[in-house]
């Protein structure tokens, strides 16, 4: 690839989503936008990119945005943050809470709904202790494509095995063929919407729980200051935020503090009040 074109991609995709890409990443573009150039009836990848000199279709920029930020995800992801969910976050916030019963956690870049449907399926478990509660879990990612599978809650057998136990996996989805839906009852728990990280955040309201979990690392230090300062702003002052386990706030924001001991877990730096110490 030429070094002008991989500089006009790698530019379209930090303006649009934030993703920064390093010359290393070249085969990253080649194989996921050469499906995107086949299926608009292009040749090569050098086509694709003449189509985007020529014209810069937004329907064409979007599927390039839409293959570039489709990351993986998978059920009770790396284990810790639904632990510290459970057994750190969520009693306190039954204490703080318990005068409006009503608890809203935001799941940035949610892909295909792992993520938001663990936190549905502890909850669910939960079920005997958070009678009268009303839980709201919000889902957004930057990808219609995902989004749409996320709210049908369909997995292949490989994506069901990827971090769900057997006991939840037969208790919370139906099998269909090789392929397992999660329950209508779950998927109710969840509301998706798209939305790009680099837009105002206030139109999603507020906050008590905050996971953008693997999303920070694609982007450039600017961009991570610019989200985390905007989260604040749609964050409790009890609030919690959830970063990725190579994620960290430190020299980004000085409106978020680690939680002592508790990896990837941060807190509102003018918390005064909560049962939660910072590291």
């Amino acid at each position: 690839m030429k070094p002008e074109d991989f500089d006009l991609l790698s530019s379209i995709l930090k303006e649009r989503s934030g993703l920064v890409l390093s010359e290393d990443k070249i085969y990253l573009l080649e194989s996921r936008l050469t499906p995107i150039a086949r299926q608009r009836g292009l040749e090569t990848l050098d086509d694709l990119i003449g189509q985007i000199r020529l014209h810069r279709k937004e329907d064409l920029l979007n599927d390039i945005t839409e293959a570039m930020t489709t990351n993986e995800s998978f059920f009770f992801r790396d284990n810790t943050p639904f632990d510290l969910f459970k057994d750190t976050v969520l009693p306190e916030l039954l204490v703080s809470r318990a005068q409006t019963k009503r608890v809203r956690i935001w799941c940035a870049a949610a892909s295909t709904g792992q993520e938001p449907y663990s936190l549905g399926i502890i909850l669910k478990e939960m079920q005997d202790k958070l009678a009268g509660w009303n839980f709201e879990i919000i889902g957004t990612d930057i990808s219609q494509q995902v989004l749409d599978k996320a709210k049908a809650g369909i997995y292949s057998q490989f994506e069901v095995q990827r971090g769900m136990p057997i006991k939840l996996l037969m208790k919370y989805f139906t099998q269909a063929g090789e392929m397992w839906q999660i329950s209508e009852e779950i998927r109710n728990m969840v509301t998706y919407r798209p939305f790009n990280l680099l837009s105002n955040l206030s139109s999603l309201g507020t906050f008590d729980v905050i996971f953008c979990r693997n999303v920070l690392i694609y982007f450039d230090q600017e961009t991570k200051s610019q989200v985390l300062e905007r989260m604040r702003n749609q964050i409790t002052n009890d609030g919690t935020l959830f970063l990725g386990s190579a994620e960290t706030v430190l020299g980004l924001t000085d409106k978020f503090k680690p939680v002592s001991g508790k990896r990837g877990l941060y807190m509102t730096s003018d918390n005064k009040d909560s049962a939660l110490k910072a590291g």
